[in-house]
């Protein structure tokens, strides 16, 4: 373990590392935080720590872990070494983004409606309309502004100076973006000083751009302000925090499904004032429980007869619903094609090379190279369910082998790649920890909105590759250094 931010002082790092160049100098932008680190005493760090722990737990962020025994709520573990990025990458990786969710938006409207993309054969047919995530009770369906994807959380990760992958996504319910709230605040609180002598970009405005947002794209029969509600499953969910955090910063009504009913093919909202139309519902739960009279009839979360009052477009439901085609990890695959296809342009931000094991030749290769591989369930989520090949045992990738060949399309492979490190700060000192990022990107019908930032997840055991918090990841705060457009961009 070592006393400066440098993971290996004498020898190069194995992996790209996000604040530590070959030879152990800091990158450009980072030398402030490197010479603070060094000089920072670890007791102090340590006492601020437990400070940070101390208003997380007095904030009430805590997340639920299904399956478990005894009490699921926890902490997500909190690193107090800040991963910086320079504005030149942000810039870089928000057109990225932008041209992504774009892409997204345009196959969702396109599948629901002419399928030009699968008439072209750039996308098999199968693959979109035989689907779980694919409900044709979305076809024909119009959404206001063509948006499906209004909030899509997009996993990248880094292995060099200059290459980003998108990993993963999200365009259903994408959360983390409390974290990344709360990360920044308790930063500030804890550590001014540091604020103080770095231009870190803001990111407080995010749930004003969400509103924002989300009134762009209120249905053609609302009259005057946008009504808005987040509507959540309820307590009992993993994510409840994110929901009652989201709805308090808007300022808007956080309701569950016996909050809303139908009349009149109007939705509306029980106050004490008396019913309130509502114009904009934020979703915070799956599309099976939205109303129980279009999906599951044992839904006690949703609103009967909402879905009748969405498709003649008389409420808004972000994100759409049957959005979750577009993150479906077999669909992924295309989403370089979808962007070549709909706007003719060359993808900025690269994906991870892929295989799938429906097809004959990636399900051979898959099962030869079981031990190089990373394997997940193209349903699964939250690290549950996958392979991580170079980790595993004999015995594990055997029994992992017989689940894909009794459904082979339902499992897809990719390489495992070298996740890009941040120093760390953990029991005994700063560690390198492998670190990914999951910006918020905000699609209105006027515009795409983007804060410059994101949440880094991190690994915390050494060496794990796994970076969600239901596998014991933890986060950091995420700056984007405003300054360092003039710093020469990424180095080597």
């Amino acid at each position: 373990m070592s006393e400066s931010p440098t993971p290996t002082e004498n020898t190069p790092p194995a992996f790209f590392d996000e604040m530590v160049q070959l030879g152990g100098e800091p990158r450009k932008g980072m030398e402030q935080l490197a010479s603070w680190m060094v000089e920072a005493p670890r007791d102090m760090l340590k006492i601020r720590q437990t400070e940070a722990e101390n208003l997380f737990r007095r904030i009430g962020i805590t997340f639920a872990v299904y399956g478990e025994g005894g009490d699921p709520e926890r902490l997500i573990p909190f690193d107090i070494v800040p991963r910086i990025l320079l504005a030149s990458e942000w810039a870089f990786m928000s057109r990225g983004l932008e041209q992504r969710v774009k892409a997204l938006n345009m196959f969702l409207h396109d599948v629901y409606h002419d399928r030009n993309i699968i008439r072209a054969g750039v996308i098999p047919e199968n693959l979109v309309l035989q689907n779980k995530a694919y409900l044709p009770e979305m076809r024909g369906v119009t959404v206001p502004g063509g948006v499906y994807t209004h909030i899509a959380g997009i996993d990248l990760v880094r292995t060099g100076a200059e290459e980003f992958y998108v990993l993963e996504d999200n365009t259903r319910t994408p959360s983390g973006v409390s974290y990344m709230l709360q990360n920044r605040e308790v930063m500030m609180r804890l550590f001014p000083e540091m604020f103080n002598s770095h231009q870190v970009a803001p990111v407080e405005r995010y749930p004003e751009d969400l509103l924002a947002s989300l009134k762009t794209v209120a249905p053609p029969t609302c009259e005057g302000d946008p009504t808005v509600v987040v509507l959540s499953p309820g307590l009992y969910n993993s994510a409840y925090y994110e929901h009652t955090f989201l709805a308090d910063k808007m300022g808007i009504e956080l309701v569950e499904g016996q909050d809303l009913f139908v009349k009149d093919n109007t939705v509306f909202m029980r106050t004490t004032q008396g019913p309130e139309r509502v114009d904009v519902i934020y979703k915070r739960l799956d599309d099976d429980f939205i109303d129980p009279l279009a999906f599951r009839a044992d839904s006690s979360l949703g609103v009967p007869g909402l879905m009748n009052v969405y498709r003649s477009g008389g409420v808004t439901i972000t994100n759409a619903v049957g959005g979750g085609i577009a993150d479906d990890k077999a669909i992924y695959m295309y989403v370089p094609d979808m962007i070549k296809f709909y706007l003719d342009e060359e993808p900025i931000l690269k994906n991870v090379p892929t295989y799938w094991c429906a097809r004959d030749d990636d399900y051979k290769y898959v099962l030869d190279h079981l031990e190089e591989l990373v394997v997940k369930e193209v349903a699964g989520s939250g690290g549950y369910g996958m392979l991580v090949g170079p980790a595993s045992t004999k015995e594990e990738r055997e029994a992992y082998a017989l689940r894909i060949k009794a459904d082979p399309a339902e499992f897809i492979a990719q390489p495992t790649l070298s996740l890009s490190t941040c120093p760390t700060f953990v029991a005994d000192g700063y560690a390198p920890r492998h670190v990914d990022l999951r910006p918020f990107v905000l699609v209105g019908a006027d515009k795409v909105r983007l804060v410059p930032g994101g949440l880094t997840r991190v690994a915390m055991r050494a060496g794990s590759l796994v970076v969600n918090s239901s596998q014991g990841g933890g986060t950091k705060d995420t700056w984007i250094l405003e300054d360092s457009l003039n710093l020469g961009g990424a180095n080597a």
